[in-house]
C-alpha cells in the first residue's frame, strides 16, 4: 500500500470513530434526535450561599460551564469566559461555572476570589448537575441555552470564542414568543 493510500485508509477510520462518538453522544440520555434538548431542572448553589434553580434562567440567554481547578484548559479559558460575560451580562446573558465533583471547594472558592469571576460559580459537590446535563464527564465541557431554555449548544473541549460570541449575539436577538 502506498503512502497516500496508507493516510487515506487512516482518514477513513478516524471519521469513522468520529461519527461513532457523534452518534453515541446523541443517543446519550437528555439528547433527543433531532430538535433541541430542554435544559435540565436543576437545584444549585452559589458560592455566596444564594440558593437558585436553573428554571430561574429562562428568558435569559445562559452558558453552563462544566470546570475543574486542576484542568489546564479550563483555568486557560476562565478569562475569555470572563470576558464573554462582560460583553453581553447587560442583554440578558448569564454564565454558571460549574465545578465538578472531584475539585476542593476550597481551591474553587479561592479560585473565584482570585480571579474575580464576574458571574455564578456552583461546586457540584454531589455530582448532580453534571449528571443531569448528559452525564459531563470531561472538562471544560459548556452548554448554550436560549431563551426558551434549550440547549443551542454544547461544547467538549475549549470554544472558538468569536463563534461563541457571534451565536450568543444572535440568541439574544431573538425574539421569543413571549415577547410579542
Amino acid at each position: 500500500m502506498n503512502v497516500s493510500r496508507r493516510y487515506l485508509a487512516i482518514a477513513a477510520l478516524a471519521l469513522a470513530a468520529l461519527g461513532a462518538l457523534v452518534a453515541a453522544a446523541a443517543l446519550r440520555p437528555g439528547w433527543p434526535a433531532g430538535g433541541l434538548a430542554s435544559a435540565p431542572q436543576v437545584d444549585y448553589t452559589l458560592l455566596d450561599g444564594q440558593r437558585h434553580n436553573t428554571a430561574g434562567l429562562k428568558g435569559q440567554v445562559v452558558l453552563v460551564n462544566f470546570w475543574a481547578t486542576s484542568c489546564s484548559s479550563c483555568v486557560a479559558e476562565m478569562p475569555e469566559i470572563a470576558a464573554t460575560h462582560q460583553k453581553f451580562k447587560a442583554l440578558g446573558f448569564q454564565t454558571l461555572a460549574v465545578a465538578m465533583q472531584s475539585d476542593p471547594p476550597a481551591l474553587v472558592a479561592e479560585f473565584a476570589l482570585r480571579r474575580q469571576l464576574p458571574f455564578g460559580v456552583v461546586i457540584d459537590n454531589t455530582g448532580e448537575i453534571a449528571r443531569r446535563f448528559g452525564d459531563v464527564q470531561l472538562t471544560p465541557t459548556s452548554f448554550l441555552i436560549n431563551r426558551r431554555g434549550e440547549i443551542v449548544k454544547r461544547f467538549v473541549g475549549t470554544p472558538d470564542f468569536a463563534a461563541l460570541q457571534a451565536l450568543v449575539a444572535q440568541l439574544l436577538a431573538e425574539v421569543t414568543p413571549a415577547d410579542a
